[in-house]
């Protein structure tokens, strides 16, 4: 969630770093020779399923989608006693983050929102059914083009970001699978709170 703006002690990286960042894998192959090629591939290929599998979700835990799906349309801006936000401004909240994330892992020209509150929406509950069901498709595109980023051979996920500060690419799929779950936790528990979790 980090871009080219001085905000929250960002830098600009300097020019000569661009050419100069290069990928762990591809460094390693050229210092232990061509030999070994098909060695470091089959790591970057497992490296990428694993990735792709932990921002899918359903491993430890249930996935993020079956946390929003069935969500009750009269409680989606409803606040429970004891838990700060509604389910709207977390579906928003994760929404936001995540385009931020995917955006700046593959836009160089991306700007971030202000943090925090350009992270969060204005209010509760959704203007309408229809923005959150746009939350939602843009939440599932998302995450699918993040998977895709990961997943594609020409990826370099160890190379620092041209545009950030140090960030790489596998960084922010860390990132963003972290941050997916945490509030993917918050959303169980306001389900719980509202009597709309299926418990099995």
């Amino acid at each position: 969630m980090k871009t080219k703006k001085k905000a929250k002690g960002k830098v600009k990286t300097k020019p000569q770093a661009k050419t100069a960042a290069k990928s762990v894998g591809a460094v390693a192959v050229r210092k232990n020779g061509a030999g070994n090629t098909d060695s470091t591939a089959q790591h970057s290929a497992m490296l990428r399923e694993q990735l792709a599998s932990l921002l899918k979700g359903g491993g430890a835990h249930v996935q993020f989608m079956d946390a929003i799906n069935g969500f009750p349309e009269a409680k989606r801006g409803t606040y429970v006693q004891g838990l700060p936000h509604t389910g709207w401004q977390l579906l928003e909240h994760a929404r936001i983050a995540q385009w931020d994330i995917l955006e700046f892992s593959r836009n160089a020209s991306h700007v971030s929102p202000d943090f925090p509150e350009g992270y969060w929406p204005k209010t509760p509950g959704p203007p309408s059914d229809e923005a959150w069901e746009d939350s939602v498709a843009s939440f599932r595109r998302d995450l699918r083009d993040m998977i895709r980023l990961v997943e594609n051979p020409r990826t370099d996920l160890y190379a620092r970001i041209a545009h950030g500060d140090g960030q790489t690419v596998l960084r922010e799929a860390l990132v963003l699978a972290d941050h997916n779950s945490y509030h993917l936790g918050q959303l169980v528990d306001l389900r719980r709170a509202l009597g709309s979790w299926p418990e099995q």
